[in-house]
């Protein structure tokens, strides 16, 4: 297998961005969601620091993932999509990329204006500015991005299964 995308199928990095942003973000959101429901304690601060991590390397593998999509040709596509089709999956691909930056950027929004320091994995950074009614306006986007992350991903797997299942196409073919 290619390391990039050819005509037929995307290339191997491209999978890899793939499918590890689907295995990581099947721990995360669970895991936001179980943090959620956490009392204050030491044990909260570790599961939140987990999620900060996991968090932090969706962020980065999505900006790799979106440098190596502008630099790598995208295979053609042979299917039997109509315009409307093809125009409702170039937005939810656009939506799925927009909602993972934006609840990266509303978490880290939020810990920074509550005080807590952030871990960039490669450097840890704090503010000295508290506005704990504008962090409690980036948790709502935080979290309501992440349901809206679920209901593209339903929209995703739905199309997914209807291309391979009933218009027998190879766009699932083409990332496996």
């Amino acid at each position: 297998m290619k390391l990039t995308n050819d005509n037929d199928s995307y290339g191997l990095l491209a999978r890899f961005f793939h499918w590890i942003t689907f295995v990581i973000l099947l721990l995360q959101l669970p895991l936001g969601i179980y943090l959620d429901n956490l009392e204050f304690s030491e044990f909260k601060l570790s599961i939140e620091n987990i999620h900060i991590i996991i968090g932090m390397t969706i962020f980065y593998l999505t900006l790799l993932r979106l440098i190596w999509k502008s630099i790598n040709t995208k295979p053609i596509d042979n299917t039997s999509m109509g315009k409307i089709q093809i125009i409702a999956s170039q937005i939810v691909h656009g939506l799925f990329y927009m909602t993972l930056l934006v609840i990266t950027i509303s978490g880290i929004s939020k810990l920074l204006l509550s005080g807590e320091e952030v871990n960039f994995i490669i450097m840890k950074v704090s503010i000295d500015y508290y506005n704990f009614d504008l962090a409690d306006k980036f948790y709502a986007i935080h979290a309501l991005s992440a349901y809206f992350l679920l209901i593209l991903f339903s929209i995703h797997l739905s199309a997914v299964i209807y291309h391979h299942a009933f218009q027998k196409d190879k766009i699932l073919r083409k990332m496996l």
